[in-house]
């Protein structure tokens, strides 16, 4: 991970419980103008759930869709990139997918929502989750990484169904180009579905506007129109 400046955000609040992990999880849930629409999972960086993260969620209710931001580390959020690190490393892969297939079942069970599947979007770690949970769970038709980590080994994607668009900055050095070409090389081996990764004249967490010394206005924007429009496209 590169090393950013102290989260400036307090933690999002939440506003929605759900079973999840064999216990109660917590989210943010934000709903489109219209009341309803196609659900999306958005999954958090390495800092937790900040007011970045339901911002996305706000952005994306604005759009149609149905988003729901699982807290992964309930409710703590971190203040420095060694505190983000020690948090990111005490999720194990298992229970974040875990927990967020609990939040799969609790979005596909609103009455707001009118798809069958959801897609998910996520970012830096939420990203590497965004392709665990969309390997691991095919209710997931759609999967949007933004610059995501995969932590550890690949996943087993022999049972993905989501269709995959990957948003990647050229000068992230957390995330070498040799690295996305043997991740989209295991996803069409396994898979037969083959990614479209984009890549942008911009650094790690280039999609960010709470982070200055790495947001990048002109990448971020494209980005995102990419983006609703594939998941407008996946979702109907």
């Amino acid at each position: 991970m590169t090393e950013l400046p102290k989260s400036t955000g307090a933690p999002a609040h939440q506003n929605v419980t759900f079973p999840g992990a064999g216990g109660t999880a917590h989210g943010y849930l934000a709903v489109p103008p219209s009341g309803e629409g196609p659900g999306v999972i958005v999954i958090q960086e390495w800092w937790g759930l900040t007011d970045h993260i339901a911002n996305v969620a706000d952005r994306l209710a604005a759009e149609g869709f149905v988003a729901l931001a699982p807290d992964l580390y309930g409710g703590n959020v971190a203040h420095d990139s060694g505190e983000a690190f020690r948090m990111m490393q005490e999720l194990p892969v298992s229970r974040g997918v875990e927990l967020l297939s609990g939040a799969v079942d609790h979005l596909l069970g609103l009455p707001e929502v009118t798809s069958d599947t959801v897609a998910a979007i996520g970012f830096c770690m939420g990203g590497g989750f965004v392709l665990y949970l969309a390997a691991a769970d095919p209710r997931v038709s759609a999967a949007v990484p933004f610059y995501g980590v995969i932590q550890g080994e690949l996943p087993d994607f022999s049972g993905l169904k989501a269709q995959i668009l990957g948003n990647y900055g050229e000068l992230d050095t957390t995330i070498p180009k040799e690295s996305l070409d043997q991740l989209s090389e295991a996803i069409q081996r396994q898979s037969g579905i083959t990614p479209d990764f984009r890549l942008y004249p911009a650094q790690h967490a280039f999609f960010n506007d709470g982070r200055p010394e790495a947001y990048e206005p002109e990448s971020a924007a494209q980005a995102w129109e990419r983006s609703l429009a594939f998941l407008h496209e996946q979702l109907g």
